[in-house]
């Protein structure tokens, strides 16, 4: 049974039994506490919290999800994978318990041509919570199980919370029995891997108290029970396919066979080998869902993990012996076994790929310049004689260079050098811990979102402000310190929630609106405007005069000012987008954004920069598409009906069923936008391009003034001209020769000066070589110069001092003060090389005693510090080691 099958039949059986289908949402979750969607009950969180009305009573659907907290027991166990898909059944206050397993019995034991899924009733274990008599009932009523295959758990296994106040409730987990061969009798209670968990059946009854883990208050029943229920879709297709593990599914099993065929390697021969095998075929499915989705390899967030997952995979293929670039192989494969499911990865795959490609390739680069980094850390430990490669050192190319720690573990033991795993692994979990206390602080924080439930219950926020900068309307709630209250008085910062209102809430890249709210006795200035929760508008505001009451009249006042601004860069926006994608072409597509009155940026996907030429050439089109004074108009439309017309969806922005489409000029700018806009695109004015830059190794961003904010920018630069032809005495067009000119002569003057102060310093030479001494079989040159301009010109004196000397063994060790911190080089030739000296040793060591750091290489090194007057005793040390 494919996947696609299993899909089908779970969306088939609960949509004819009065679900409503809801497609997958995107793995980048709405959930600000939230990285990723890590469960199929993620998007129906505020309806089964209660936070949101649900608008429907039953619902189905089959979520893509990604969890990263296993990624280390990728490949090693049978069901344990980065990316899933989780069939879910969900009721808000409609069917509870009985009907729940009702509906999961009949289609895990129907025939396959009746549309079930033909599990055999002898292989199906279940476990319900302890004390949970209902469930034992409904099961042996519903499915005749006897009491030895239905096990009683505790809390820690079969009792469900958000793990903070609110909806709790036990669960009845089903479970598969692979057989004797697989492990241990006993059923699930063994834990023992023989028993897969094919589907949890969450029952949301109660409402608990404060507590940590499993320990907390149940304070009641909840007054409306839901039923959340998870099929993992992995684990039933690897059973119902008959393989051993969900890494050999047909959605898996051909990156695996990919990866076994680029390193000449069998699949079965060697556990080692298929574990990574296996990880291979996790991440790059994982990776390439995750791109499908919009997210772009980054050095935090949702990026930090999607470069973790891609650069695994290629320290997997070199532990597999392939060195070589493989993704432009690996991700074919993967596209080819989802793309039934999931069209978009193979529509958006050249995309995808450039993403997939360029990392590849700057992680090989990274491990070419982790490995050097590493190469000097194991030098430096091998001649401090020390058998221990710093823990920090492991730690920085883990963190800081993504470089993976089994690879610094394998080199060091190369090298005959050990590093300390347990400290390591105490670094590690110390940010782990940090990383956790910020999310759980973050999770507590939102928990106060409750407090919107009540008024979110009173209906939807109606956004007017497309049509008016003024609506009349009503206070229907006030929150101070995140509490409910009736009042507000002057000074206090509240958040007010009104029936309607015409200030823009903060939301696709566009800045909230600016203004007042006003009313009989009160005035409001208007601080930022939020959606803290779907369909709910919150305003914070600091009451200037005045009382405001809940229930209220009260009046939102736009700042026509500022809206003006923010429409105008809201549609340069769009202007500029189209030109990127005119000129570079579609696969110049827009990432993010951000836009407010008189500014606005835009993140596009590119891995180069763009030269004065096209920066040039995109400012032009989009002031020419200005001047052609093109109609702006917008249109609500199902969303599939608006992406068939081309309207292009950004990947961080969330769609529902309806969309608003922004079309400027027709095809040419056609995009799905909630923002505000001008009517014609003449109104934006003028657009001046300020900057481009990198923003990652696959994305670029381009800025521009917008508006009056422009022609203030090109005032200035005017008033500059202006005066650089009255200073020079040079007519406008001839300033770029002119100062070309000035700066030639300036370098010309500065090479002179240059060669005069290098002249004086070869002066130095033969006074520098007279104060050498012999230290056993070694001439010496230890001198403090006193004051020198630069490093580079000490580092001349030295060279120039060692070829003096001749083939002897002689060692040049000059230190002097540059920009006021002291600084020492250290240079050998082949004969005391020979006898054992190291100048990276020897400038190390002088480094030591200025308070600094140094090293180098074995013929020259440097190193500094911060004590100038420690120089003398620096010398003395580096005398000492001379003499042994």
């Amino acid at each position: 049974m494919q996947t696609a099958d299993i899909q089908n039949r779970w969306l088939n059986f609960f949509g004819e039994r009065g679900h409503t289908i809801v497609p997958s949402a995107s793995l980048v979750s709405d959930d600000p506490t939230l990285l990723f969607t890590v469960a199929g009950m993620v998007p129906f969180v505020p309806y089964l919290t209660g936070l949101v009305p649900a608008p429907y009573p039953r619902a189905t659907s089959v979520q893509k999800c990604i969890r990263t907290l296993d990624i280390e027991e990728v490949g090693k166990t049978p069901r344990h994978g980065t990316f899933f898909q989780m069939n879910g059944n969900f009721s808000f206050g409609d069917y509870f318990k009985k009907q729940a397993i009702e509906f999961a019995w009949e289609l895990l034991t129907g025939t396959e041509s009746a549309g079930g899924f033909g599990f055999d009733e002898k292989d199906l274990w279940v476990t319900v919570y302890k004390d949970d008599d209902d469930a034992v009932n409904f099961w042996k009523k519903t499915a005749g199980l006897a009491d030895e295959r239905i096990q009683r758990l505790d809390m820690d296994t079969n009792y469900w919370s958000t793990g903070q106040p609110g909806p709790a409730g036990p669960c009845s987990e089903i479970f598969f029995d692979r057989g004797p061969e697989y492990g241990m009798d006993g059923g699930p209670a063994t834990d023992d891997d023989r028993y897969v968990e094919i589907w949890n059946l969450v029952f949301m009854q109660y409402l608990r108290g404060e507590g940590s883990g499993k320990n907390f208050e149940i304070l009641g029943e909840l007054p409306s029970q839901n039923i959340d229920t998870g099929m993992g879709m992995e684990r039933v297709a690897f059973i119902k396919q008959g393989v051993e593990n969900m890494y050999e599914i047909d959605q898996v099993r051909p990156v695996l066979d990919k990866a076994a065929e680029l390193s000449r390697r069998r699949y079965g021969a060697s556990n080692e080998d298929d574990v990574r095998m296996r990880v291979i075929a996790d991440h790059v499915r994982s990776s390439l869902m995750l791109m499908s989705d919009g997210v772009t390899p980054a050095n935090e967030g949702r990026g930090y993990i999607l470069r973790r997952l891609l650069r695994r995979t290629v320290r997997s293929m070199r532990l597999l012996g392939v060195e070589e670039p493989t993704f432009a192989e690996l991700f074919p494969a993967s596209r080819d076994a989802m793309k039934t499911q999931y069209p978009e990865v193979s529509t958006d795959f050249d995309r995808i790929s450039r993403l997939a490609l360029a990392e590849e390739e700057t992680f090989l680069r990274t491990l070419a310049s982790g490995t050097t980094i590493l190469d000097i850390a194991v030098s430096r430990t091998q001649q401090a004689d020390a058998t221990q490669l710093p823990t920090e050192t492991a730690f920085l190319l883990h963190d800081t260079y993504g470089f993976p720690i089994d690879l610094t573990l394998e080199i060091a033991e190369e090298a005959g050098l050990s590093i300390d795993r347990d400290g390591f692994d105490v670094l590690m979990n110390h940010q782990r811990t940090m990383a956790k206390a910020d999310a759980k602080s973050k999770k507590q924080h939102l928990a106060d979102l409750s407090v919107y439930s009540a008024f979110r219950a009173q209906g939807e926020t109606v956004f007017t402000g497309y049509d008016y900068l003024d609506t009349d309307t009503t206070v229907l709630g006030l929150i101070v310190d995140g509490a409910a209250v009736t009042r507000a008085t002057s000074g206090q910062i509240a958040e007010v929630v009104l029936a309607e209102t015409s200030l823009y809430p903060e939301s696709g890249g566009q800045e909230a609106d600016a203004g007042t709210i006003v009313g009989l006795g009160f005035e409001l200035e208007v601080l930022d405007v939020q959606r803290p929760v779907k369909g709910l508008v919150s305003h914070k505001v600091q009451v200037t005069s005045g009382e405001v009451g809940v229930g209220e009249p009260a009046t939102s006042v736009v700042d026509p000012r500022w809206r003006r601004g923010a429409t105008q860069a809201h549609s340069a926006t769009h202007l500029i987008h189209a030109a990127l994608r005119q000129i570079l072409g579609p696969q110049a597509h827009q990432s993010g954004s951000y836009n407010k009155s008189g500014y606005m940026r835009l993140d596009y996907s590119w891995n180069s920069a763009l030269s004065h030429a096209t920066k040039s050439e995109i400012e032009e089109v989009a002031n020419n598409a200005v001047l052609d004074n093109l109609e702006v108009t917008t249109r609500i439309l199902p969303i599939g009906e608006a992406k068939a017309l081309g309207a292009m969806a950004l990947f961080s922005e969330k769609y529902g069923d309806t969309v608003r489409v922004v079309d400027i000029g027709g095809p040419w700018s056609l995009e799905l936008c909630a923002g505000t806009h001008v009517s014609r695109s003449s109104e934006v004015g003028l657009i001046n391009l300020i900057g481009e830059s990198s923003v990652g190794s696959s994305n670029r961003r381009i800025e521009s003034l917008v508006g009056l904010d422009a022609f203030r920018d090109l005032a200035v630069e005017r008033a500059l001209v202006s005066e650089l032809t009255s200073a020079l005495k040079t007519p406008r067009d001839q300033l770029p020769e002119r100062i070309g000119a000035l700066v030639a002569d300036l370098r010309a003057a500065e090479k002179k000066i240059a060669e005069f102060e290098s002249g004086q310093l070869a002066q130095r030479i033969p006074a520098i070589v007279a104060n050498g001494y012999q230290v056993g079989a070694v001439k010496l040159v230890a001198e403090n110069l006193g004051s020198i301009s630069t490093s580079d010109d000490l580092r001349s004196l030295v060279v120039g001092v060692r070829e003096r000397l001749g083939s002897g063994a002689s060692i040049v060790a000059l230190a002097a003060e540059v920009s006021g911190k002291p600084a020492v080089i250290v240079a050998t030739n082949d004969a005391s090389r020979a006898a054992g000296h190291k100048a990276g040793r020897l400038a190390q060591l002088a480094a030591g005693v200025l308070g600094g750091g140094g090293g180098g290489k074995d013929d020259i090194a440097q190193g500094g510090g911060s004590t100038v007057s420690a120089i003398g005793p620096a010398l003395d040390a580096i005398t000492e080691a001379v003499r042994g």
